[in-house]
């Protein structure tokens, strides 16, 4: 009888034990969840907030890199608009290169 009793109590404490341990396990399997789509979220955010900076520096280089386009198209037109032509010797050469005609 002291036998079984004793056999009893240790089968009861391994069936708790047991318990013990699944519960154990479900709470760190719950946590590791929790803890995947915390960082899922954070790593969200960062991606979207690096993403817009990338964004916003690449337009306001695009608009830099226009700008100075614009300038030095600008600069080009004034310059070749301020050069005197002289019209006469243009088409005497290009009478020449043409016609191969060598007044």
């Amino acid at each position: 009888m002291y036998n079984d009793d004793v056999l009893e109590n240790i089968l009861n404490i391994e069936a708790e034990a047991a318990s013990l341990a699944n519960d154990a396990k479900a709470e760190a399997d719950r946590r590791i969840i929790e803890a995947e789509k915390n960082n899922r979220i954070q790593y969200d955010e960062s991606y979207q907030k690096e993403a817009e900076k990338l964004e916003s520096e690449l337009i306001d280089l695009k608009n830099k890199i226009k700008q100075q386009y614009q300038e030095e198209l600008k600069a080009y037109k004034e310059k070749i608009s301020n050069l005197c032509v002289n019209k006469e010797n243009f088409f005497r050469l290009l009478n020449e290169l043409i016609a191969g005609d060598t007044q």
